[in-house]
Order: C-alpha cells, then structure tokens, then sequence
C-alpha cells in the first residue's frame, strides 16, 4: 500500500500543474521579510519531531537563495538540535530511553557514551542516523549543552550547504562556483561519514569487547 501510494504521489507531482521554482523564489520574495522569520520558525520546531530536516534544508535554498538559505537552514537546525536535548531532558530519561531500543539508535549512545561531544559532530556531517534520533540519544547521554551546541553547529555545515545550494539550483540560476563549493561540501561530509565509520566500528568492537568480559565474572 505505501508503494502504491508513493507511486501516486509522484505520479500526480508529475503530471498535475504546479509553478516553476522561480515562480516560488519569486513568491517567497514577494511575501516580504516576515516570511524568512516564519520559516525558521517553523523548521526549528517542526524537526525537534522525527521529521527529515532535508526537506526544509532544500527549501531554504529554494525560497532564499544560498546565502540567507544558508543561515536559515544552519541556525534552525541548531535551535531544534538544543530543544530536543532540552525537551529529553525535562522529561523522564527512562521512559524516553525504553522508546529509543532500536539497534542504530544503541549504535548511536554507544558513540555518544564513548567519545562525547566529538560523536555528536561526526554525527551530523552526512550520518545514516536520522538528526532527531541523535538528538534524542544525546538528550539521554551526559554531553553537555555548549559543547553539544558547537559540535551541532559546525558538523552540520558541510551537508547544509550543500543541501541549500542544490536547492537554489533548482532556480535554474546558480553560480557555478556555488555548485562547485556544493560538490566539496558533501564531499567533506561523505569523507567525514566513511572515516568516523572506520573509526566508530574499531570503538564498537572494543565496547563489545569489554562488556563481554565483564559478563563473564558475574555469570561465574
């Protein structure tokens, strides 16, 4: 049924009448400097729920252009980040983490107990772990909030700028140079991903490691 549907939506977004990107930058421009406030607004709270913030990423660069889409994207990002760690933390830590027993998600508070807030930077340059879901699981962990606040901050440049460049892309009216600094941009995030995967999985082996031998004395 969900392939079904899938396929009917992008059917009826391919066939129905809908406006030419430029057509919507030329909207958002025309809605005036409230707009820009609304969408991050909107961003900041909306993804603090398992929401893919890809979605407002290519937005931004859709409706703002690259560099206040930039600015919009990075500082909405960052501000659901800290909500969602403030929110987990507010709530009771037991009840949240009994929710959270899927094996990426255990993957995830084994880095996080590990290495801190350098996991949470590795993190959320390009990760195959959804942004809520790390949020959540460093909510449940000890990192604190200012080195959680800067590792978010700075792991999620590379991937937002070259999410919101693409979205301006669409426009049909991108420097090459800024298609160029989107290439690089994931770049960095892929190669990020593949050396913090190299280095995740010898960590994990040790983690495994240790907590099988201190098993075995207690089943002794």
């Amino acid at each position: 049924m969900l392939l079904v549907l899938g396929a009917a939506l992008v059917a009826v977004a391919a066939l129905a009448p809908h406006p030419a990107p430029q057509q919507i930058r030329d909207w958002a421009d025309s809605i005036g400097p409230v707009f820009p406030l609304v969408f991050f607004l909107v961003h900041a709270i909306v993804t603090v729920a398992p929401f893919p913030r890809t979605v407002f990423t290519l937005s931004a660069g859709l409706l703002f252009g690259p560099v206040l889409g930039i600015g919009l994207a990075v500082a909405a990002t960052t501000v659901s980040a800290v909500l969602a760690l403030l929110l987990v933390r507010a709530l009771d830590r037991d009840q949240v983490a009994a929710r959270l027993d899927h094996p990426a998600v255990r993957a995830v508070d084994r880095r996080l107990a590990r290495r801190g807030w350098l996991a949470v930077g590795s993190l959320r340059l390009i990760a195959p772990v959804p942004f809520s879901v790390i949020n959540y699981c460093a909510g449940l962990s000890s990192v604190r909030l200012l080195p959680y606040l800067l590792a978010t901050f700075f792991g999620i440049i590379p991937g937002t700028v070259g999410i919101v460049v693409l979205g301006d892309a669409l426009t049909g009216r991108t420097e090459p140079g800024l298609l160029v600094l989107s290439g690089i941009c994931i770049t960095i995030g892929v190669i990020g991903l593949v050396v913090d995967a190299r280095w995740g999985a010898d960590q994990f082996a040790e983690t495994a490691a240790e907590a099988e031998a201190a098993e075995q004395p207690a089943s002794r």
